[in-house]
């Protein structure tokens, strides 16, 4: 009997790592500066994100869209929360944007990426 759970526990284990690897390479949004579809309505230059685990700060980025035009590419700080991507842009003139985020866990060799559409709307 022992022989057998032995084996079975050498079988089962690539299975258990491939899963964990798997587990590495997903990552949940926290919270967000701007919010998803938010609508900023004073100006601001501080935008973040922040995820469920660190992310390696040199191999990730942020950069600010309006459409499929680049508006900012924008440098993260790498001396933020070990979970946080945060960078600091220009105020941004009114408009519909999206917040392009891409981070590489810790653990991953995978970029993660996605966007956070906002839209500014400062009246003078």
């Amino acid at each position: 009997m022992t022989r057998r759970r032995l084996l079975a526990g050498l079988l089962s284990a690539p299975l258990f790592a491939a899963a964990a690897r798997a587990q590495g390479e997903y990552i949940s949004i926290l919270d967000s500066h701007p919010m998803a579809r938010a609508v900023i309505g004073e100006p601001g230059s501080n935008f973040y994100v922040r995820f469920d685990r660190p992310i390696d700060h040199e191999r990730s980025n942020l950069s600010i869209w309006q459409g499929d035009k680049l508006i900012e590419r924008l440098a993260p700080r790498l001396d933020a929360a070990p979970e946080v991507l945060f960078a600091r842009a220009p105020t941004l003139p009114n408009g519909v944007y999206r917040l392009h985020w891409a981070v590489r866990t810790m653990a991953g060799v995978r970029v993660l990426e996605g966007d956070i559409a906002f839209t500014v709307n400062i009246r003078n």
